[in-house]
């Protein structure tokens, strides 16, 4: 629907009544940030509530450019994910662990780069972990590798190194032939065979992270330790958040993929803090300004 109707609608709005838009990208004006379409969204209130974390890092006319028009305020959710998340980055009750997962390396530069400076320790999970191991040395079979950034990740490990951050890769790995939920598992340490891919972590991994787990002040959780979706493969991500949930630290885990496996495993109701917003909550990690939070009077 075009805002003629929303205009209609309006008209036979009352004070203390409230208006609920869906779906604004409709009008390409919206992911533009066009200033006439977030005027024409401001003339409908007298003030902005922005209460939906999971789109504060967009800039876009509802989420930040209303903002111009309207006094705009935090709304209770916003609120509970900036001051415990900022909270646990600006002054986390030590040893501050931060647990890194996800496909990419490439995801997760700047989210690195920023805990580096931070966290006691950095431990490295998921299909990211093989681009660090071929840094290292070691052989990855057809596991996940990103080429370019090898050198990024040789940087880091030095970086930790110099920093006195403990650095933790998985030593041993389920592997698979192929990648589908019916494929046997192979545990490998070390060296990966060239015909097996790294599927998730290995026991004596998952001994090691939730050792350096277990008593820690704070967590931060970002991206599965493997593939999850496939219950042959969700050991060591079901390990891990067993390893949260039992560590009495206070607890975030990131959005997206690791606020579904914390769901999926059974745990949620054991974590502090489940952020709502995937894209969000890793751009915060990252220490980036978020436009729809920087436009708020309360921030």
């Amino acid at each position: 629907r075009g805002l003629g109707d929303v205009y209609k609608r309006q008209a036979a709005l009352q004070p203390g009544q409230i208006m609920l838009l869906e779906n604004l990208r409709f009008d390409i004006r919206e992911e533009k940030n066009g200033e006439d379409f977030a005027k024409a969204l401001a003339d409908m209130a007298e003030i902005f509530v922005s209460d939906a974390f999971g789109t504060v890092h967009r800039a876009h006319a509802s989420t930040a450019g209303v903002a111009a028009f309207l006094p705009a305020y935090s709304g209770l959710l916003v609120n509970k994910e900036l001051s415990i998340m900022g909270k646990a980055l600006d002054d986390p009750k030590r040893p501050f662990v931060a647990v890194l997962g996800g496909a990419k390396v490439s995801d997760k530069i700047n989210v690195i780069n920023n805990l580096l400076e931070k966290a006691d320790t950095i431990i490295i999970g998921g299909g990211m972990a093989y681009t660090f191991k071929k840094a290292q040395g070691y052989e990855i079979g057809t596991s996940l590798l990103e080429a370019d950034r090898i050198d990024y990740a040789k940087e880091m490990i030095e970086k930790a190194a110099a920093k006195g951050v403990n650095f933790l890769l998985p030593s041993d790995n389920l592997c698979a032939a192929e990648f589908s939920a019916e494929a046997e598992p192979v545990m490998i340490e070390g060296n990966i065979p060239a015909d097996l891919m790294g599927m998730d972590i290995g026991p004596k991994t998952v001994e090691t992270f939730s050792a350096a787990v277990k008593g820690a002040g704070t967590i931060v959780w970002n991206g599965p330790m493997g593939v999850f979706e496939f219950d042959k493969f969700a050991g060591g991500t079901k390990a891990m958040a067993k390893a949260l949930a039992e560590s009495g630290a206070v607890t975030i885990v990131g959005g997206g993929d690791s606020a579904a496996a914390v769901e999926k495993l059974g745990f949620a109701d054991k974590i502090t803090h489940i952020s709502t917003g995937g894209g969000a909550s890793l751009e915060f990690l990252e220490g980036k300004e978020l436009p729809g939070v920087a436009c708020l009077l309360d921030k």
